[in-house]
């Protein structure tokens, strides 16, 4: 555990820091990384002991509280906002709130100018769903050497303008294990093969639940079967609420069990009481 300052300057503790990610390049250590969605799967993750997390923006407050020494970034989605200098105040906003690191998918002058002010910026190389259009659909990057080369040639150009980090996502495995050491980006392979220095993967496919696709992506790898007790707990409130409706209907419920009665000899009171009463206003 390592002692910091964040950068709101608030004295902290960090399982990893930026410069120990660095520090993976050619250490023959990999750490794992993966993305909860909600407090529930923060408590799993930090219980299961993954290494990083990445989240969204709005979950800054509850990763610190859940979570507090676990490198963790966070970001904007690419359309979430409409200037370069409301992502920029977001990514101030975000780290003050205690991210590590900012994701941004913004133009190379955007990552420059974050890098330049010491925010530690996270993009992405590969398959990138939101620009899934420009591509031709959802597919895999780095087939050809062409295409290869045009990835690497992106991982140096943002290199040069300060970014530290990249999601790389559904490249084929030989092209990250050729550039992963020739570069200073730390690599974060989603569908990419082993070689990046940390191996990311949406909880959801860790756990096998459902997926945003009908059919899960390749690298979308279920080392459980979580889906199975959702449609079960699914199943059983369906049945649950079945019987509770069928009960009320045949005005069986609610059951003498249930109901609250009156102390012995009161209900009599109540019932001459009501007998004798008359209206007090005319």
């Amino acid at each position: 555990m390592k002692r910091i300052y964040d950068f709101s300057r608030n004295p902290a503790k960090r399982n990893y820091t930026v410069a120990d990610l660095r520090a993976l390049k050619g250490s023959g250590r990999t750490l794992s990384m993966a993305n909860p969605a909600d407090n529930d799967e923060l408590r799993a993750c930090v219980e299961a002991g993954i290494d990083l997390f990445v989240v969204g923006a709005d979950q800054m407050e509850d990763v610190r509280r859940i979570a507090p020494h676990h490198f963790t970034g966070a970001g904007s989605t690419w359309a979430q906002f409409g200037s370069d200098d409301e992502i920029i105040a977001h990514a101030y906003e975000t780290m003050r709130n205690g991210a590590d690191m900012y994701y941004t998918l913004r133009s190379f002058d955007v990552m420059e100018r974050m890098a330049r002010d010491g925010i530690p910026v996270q993009s992405h190389i590969g398959l990138i769903p939101t620009f899934s259009h420009h591509c031709g659909g959802l597919r895999a990057w780095g087939r050809t050497a062409g295409e290869a080369m045009k990835i690497f040639e992106t991982l140096k150009r943002m290199e040069d303008a300060g970014v530290f980090a990249v999601e790389a996502e559904c490249i084929a495995e030989e092209v990250l294990a050729a550039i992963n050491d020739k570069t200073t980006i730390v690599t974060f392979s989603l569908g990419s093969g082993k070689a990046g220095d940390a191996i990311f993967s949406f909880v959801a496919d860790i756990c096998g639940e459902a997926s945003e696709e009908e059919t899960p992506p390749k690298h979308a790898y279920a080392f459980g079967d979580v889906g199975r007790l959702h449609r079960q707990i699914h199943e059983e409130r369906v049945a649950a609420l079945g019987k509770f409706h069928t009960e009320v209907t045949a005005r069986n419920f609610p059951y003498s069990q249930t109901n609250i009665g009156m102390h012995e000899g009161e209900h009599e009171k109540m019932l001459e009481a009501l007998d004798k009463w008359t209206p007090t206003h005319r």
